[in-house]
């Protein structure tokens, strides 16, 4: 990767293993880079007669080691094999949550009301185990069993979400886990 950046800027390449030796923390984690004009194409200036100017490069790891499971018992558990959420590169990933009552396992009442004001509880036990909360959330995705219910979700949604509120998109689904009537996941900065 480095031979094909440095080939096309006709720079030298950089040599992995020195680097990674020089600055272990900056290898492997997901950082930002700016490059100077010096390792543009040419030293000369561009044809349009504009100055050349540097560039940003954005990387983000994948390491396997640099998530983390988020679980919390105040929140239901996970219904299947995955994490109630999971953190990784400064962002927290919570999985859906339904209305169910921890102590129970069981919804706590059949209405969308009910149903979307204890999960909105739940995942707040959620955020608050992933060192987030409702305003670090950055986007939420809702699905509805019935798009009937889309005003009422939103005047309990609205309670939760301070401004700016989160991006959000809200469907109708076939059908969902345990016949809920409701499921809300959400990402969230850290």
């Amino acid at each position: 990767m480095s031979w094909l950046a440095s080939r096309a800027f006709h720079a030298p390449p950089i040599d992995l293993r020195a680097l990674r030796a020089r600055c272990p923390a900056a290898m492997g984690v997901g950082c930002a880079s700016v490059v100077g004009t010096s390792l543009w194409r040419s030293a000369s200036a561009p044809p349009s007669g504009r100055a050349a100017v540097p560039f940003a490069c954005l990387g983000i790891s994948t390491d396997a080691r640099l998530k983390e499971a988020v679980q919390t018992d105040k929140a239901p558990a996970a219904l299947g094999p995955y994490s109630q959420a999971i953190k990784a590169n400064n962002l927290l990933f919570v999985s859906g949550v339904l209305g169910l009552v921890p102590e129970t396992g069981k919804f706590i009442s059949d209405s969308v009301e009910d149903q979307t004001e204890q999960l909105l509880k739940n995942m707040g036990e959620i955020l608050k185990a992933g060192g987030a909360s409702y305003s670090s959330v950055v986007k939420t995705t809702i699905m509805l069993a019935d798009l009937q219910d889309f005003k009422k979700v939103n005047e309990i949604y609205a309670k939760y979400f301070p401004a700016p509120s989160p991006a959000r998109s809200t469907y109708q689904v076939a059908a969902l886990p345990l016949n809920a009537r409701i499921e809300i996941e959400c990402i969230a900065a850290l």
